[in-house]
């Protein structure tokens, strides 16, 4: 059940962008004639107004299809026609133009006379670049309403003050207790499942990192431990234990150690919070996207030699492997806790297209986007300048460079598809 809930999520969030794409250009008069989700082969498809609305066999995207999305060659300056003319070079700048040129000529011969004005190509930069933008949006106002069901009205998981679990003892390696352990310095202490530690040392407590920052800080020297038990105050002494950790990052370090684990709640977040918890993920977001070249070639090593899988980039098979362990594992909260896995999942992948989107290249709507800024700057300076207006950029000269950009996004998903079947990311780590 959860991979097919992250597959419809999968399909939502593709229509959910195409639609934000869809709305302003049809405001705008450009006429679409497909809105498609998925690539291949038509499932199902239905005209209406003029556009036909589908779903095609392979889930992986989806697209609106404008007349016009590059310029005919009567739009561009003549001025510069020797510049796009094959016959004038030689060897792979002739090839470079000749794909050009067929595109454009392709491009103009869908436009017949009465759409000419009704083309992509014939908006403002300005109303080209709302019309790119609105997509990668969708995906962010979608995540955002999704994090908000989860954190807002769900509630996010955190620790609590209540004791869920005494460890019998704390091992120097941390592996599981012998006959040779002595008992934790909670169980020694007295401490046991269901109380609620409200004070260490004469300090007040009210959340759980309070405590391990106390505990971290006193050492392995006794200290008093105030727990509610039933509703009365009881007095405790213990005696924590300073043993050697891993920590984040590599090596270990020194810890004092009670052995004790807190209860898990969920813990609704207000206004602020959620923003701040979502620029956080957004930040994230952006940070995975600059750093996808390194995390490739460390997973395809990771590939080659068999060596361990790094935390980092996952696709879609690893998305639906996650979902399906959200739905059968079974975690503190049942149901509850598997609902906000999905959500959160869902709204990650609504965060990453957004950001993978902006990339500025081609096919993506950032190169979208960055041509029709560049048009929109250069425009500008012509006028400041006082000269003529230059006219639509010939996104068709960079149809090559997409070529090689959409081969390199099919071998991604290859990678991601083989690392997620030979080495699987789960949600326990396992």
């Amino acid at each position: 059940m959860g991979v097919g809930i992250a597959l419809l999520g999968l399909l939502v969030s593709i229509a959910w962008h195409e639609l934000g794409h869809l709305v302003p250009a049809k405001k705008f008069g450009v006429t679409v004639t497909q809105y498609m989700i998925g690539f291949g082969p038509t499932l199902y498809s239905r005209v209406r107004r003029g556009t036909e609305y589908g779903l095609k066999a392979v889930p992986l995207g989806g697209y609106i299809r404008m007349l016009g999305m590059y310029p005919a060659e009567s739009q561009l300056p003549m001025a510069t026609a020797g510049r796009r003319d094959p016959l004038r070079v030689a060897g792979p700048r002739r090839w470079m133009r000749e794909i050009a040129a067929e595109a454009r000529e392709y491009s103009a011969s869908e436009v017949s006379p009465r759409h000419r004005a009704h083309t992509f190509s014939a908006l403002p930069p300005g109303k080209r670049i709302v019309v790119m933008l609105g997509g990668p949006l969708a995906n962010l106002v979608l995540a955002f309403v999704l994090l908000a069901v989860a954190y807002c009205a769900i509630g996010a998981p955190t620790t609590s003050t209540t004791i869920a679990g005494v460890a019998e003892c704390v091992s120097a390696s941390g592996a599981e207790c012998t006959d040779q352990d002595a008992p934790s310095p909670a169980e020694q202490a007295g401490i046991e499942p269901g109380d609620t530690i409200v004070a260490w040392n004469g300090t007040e407590i009210e959340e759980w990192a309070e405590l391990q920052t106390l505990i971290r800080e006193g050492g392995d020297a006794p200290a008093v431990v105030t727990v509610d038990r039933d509703g009365g105050r009881v007095d405790l002494t213990v005696a924590p234990v300073v043993v050697e950790r891993p920590v984040e990052g590599g090596g270990t370090a020194h810890v004092a150690v009670v052995g004790i684990n807190p209860v898990l709640v969920l813990e609704r977040m207000g206004p602020g919070e959620l923003l701040t918890t979502f620029g956080d993920g957004l930040g994230r977001t952006f940070g995975m996207i600059v750093t996808l070249p390194a995390q490739l070639i460390d997973l395809v090593g990771s590939l080659v030699s068999g060596g361990e899988r790094s935390d980092g980039v996952i696709g879609l098979v690893g998305v639906g492997r996650i979902a399906g362990e959200a739905t059968s594992t079974d975690n503190a909260f049942g149901v509850t806790g598997s609902v906000l896995v999905l959500l959160e999942l869902i709204a990650a992948l609504n965060m990453a297209l957004f950001a993978f989107n902006l990339i500025p290249l081609l096919p993506l709507d950032g190169g979208h986007l960055a041509g029709a800024l560049w048009e929109m700057a250069r425009r500008r300076i012509a006028r400041w300048r006082g000269r003529p207006d230059p006219g639509p950029i010939n996104t068709a000269r960079a149809l090559p460079l997409t070529l090689a950009v959409s081969a390199l996004f099919v071998l991604l998903v290859v990678v991601l598809v083989i690392a997620d079947l030979v080495q699987p990311v789960s949600l326990t780590g396992g």
